[in-house]
């Protein structure tokens, strides 16, 4: 019995297709380098074109047969638009394929030159998002309510991290804990928690609440999340509340968060849904429209991280609020991108 015999003839032939427009996305170094790029990251043309040293012409021709090809997809930020390896369903007749190159890829050290093309791009995030917070750290709330204001959030979010009942000698992180709010929800229930902010102004203001309310169970580290994972720092909950879309690269800060973790640790994210209010860029310095939920399941599938419980909330003025939960596993899935 001949192959094709086993599939309906249109199957075949689209299968075949595909196979094709893969195999010709594969045949090229360039476009295995964009792929390797975009392992945990997310880029827009004339990054790419500085990570890679290419002109830009040849830098979209590339992203048009990698798309074709069914290997990235890209969503749009304002009036950029953005690329990341493509999410490959359960049912894509190719995604073993797919799924091996991909594993393949990832094995393999980033190139120095394309490497120092992604921390300059990082860089240049971080220093936007830090500029902006040191110019109006003093106006933290009154930016901050132009989306949503600070109660339309926090208590689902405390109500999320109290439902985890941790016992009290427990150990938290905020990362981006803004005035320090929210560590009076935290204070009472761990016994040490760490506050992490890349701002030293925000810090600075976090560390006075916490000193005018008596909050002496929180220590302050200033700069990323990867700062603590140096210091070692393990906790049993990582709580975030508005501030992936203004992190540079939210992938990955998911990977860090997952060695952050104790086993069976939980994540508590509370953020934006994808919207096209694009004036939030300059009015409250966010780097990301925010996120689709399948953004979140996939950074913290990649982490380690099993989906918890999901809450949306909608807001007045158009914007809508996730608040999801993730667990870390027990053991690696082995499936998972590291």
């Amino acid at each position: 019995m001949k192959s094709q015999d086993l599939l309906p003839n249109d199957t075949y032939h689209l299968s075949i297709d595909r196979l094709v427009r893969l195999c010709k996305a594969c045949a090229d170094p360039q476009r295995m380098a964009i792929l390797r790029v975009l392992k945990n990251n997310s880029f827009g043309v004339l990054e790419l074109s500085t990570i890679l040293d290419c002109r830009q012409s040849g830098v979209s021709h590339h992203l048009k047969v990698l798309v074709q090809a069914e290997l990235i997809t890209h969503h749009r930020e304002g009036n950029s638009i953005f690329y990341r390896r493509a999410v490959i369903p359960q049912t894509h007749p190719l995604r073993a394929v797919i799924q091996g190159l991909f594993n393949n890829l990832d094995q393999l050290p980033l190139e120095e030159k394309n490497q120092q093309g992604v921390d300059m791009i990082r860089a240049q995030r971080a220093e936007s998002s830090q500029a902006f917070f040191a110019r109006h750290a003093d106006r933290f709330n009154e930016q901050q309510v132009l989306i949503a204001e600070y109660g339309q959030y926090a208590r689902v979010a405390a109500d999320a991290v109290h439902g985890l009942h941790f016992e009290s000698k427990n150990t938290a992180i905020e990362i981006g804990p803004g005035e320090g709010v929210f560590l009076a929800e935290l204070a009472p229930q761990f016994s040490t928690i760490f506050a992490v902010d890349n701002s030293q102004q925000m810090l600075d203001r976090a560390q006075a609440f916490a000193q005018a309310n008596q909050l002496n169970n929180v220590e302050f580290i200033h700069g990323e999340a990867q700062q603590a994972l140096e210091r070692g720092v393990q906790a049993d909950c990582v709580v975030m509340n508005m501030v992936l879309h203004h992190v540079p690269s939210p992938a990955e800060l998911f990977i860090t968060i997952g060695k952050l973790l104790k086993p069976e640790g939980h994540l508590v994210v509370c953020d934006l849904c994808r919207h096209d209010q694009s004036w939030v860029r300059d009015n409250c310095g966010d780097l990301w429209l925010g996120f689709a939920s399948e953004d979140f399941s996939e950074w913290a599938h990649n982490a380690q991280l099993e989906t918890g419980e999901s809450l949306y909330l909608g807001l007045r003025n158009g914007f809508q609020i996730q608040v999801r939960c993730f667990r870390k596993q027990s053991k690696p899935n082995e499936s998972s991108i590291t």
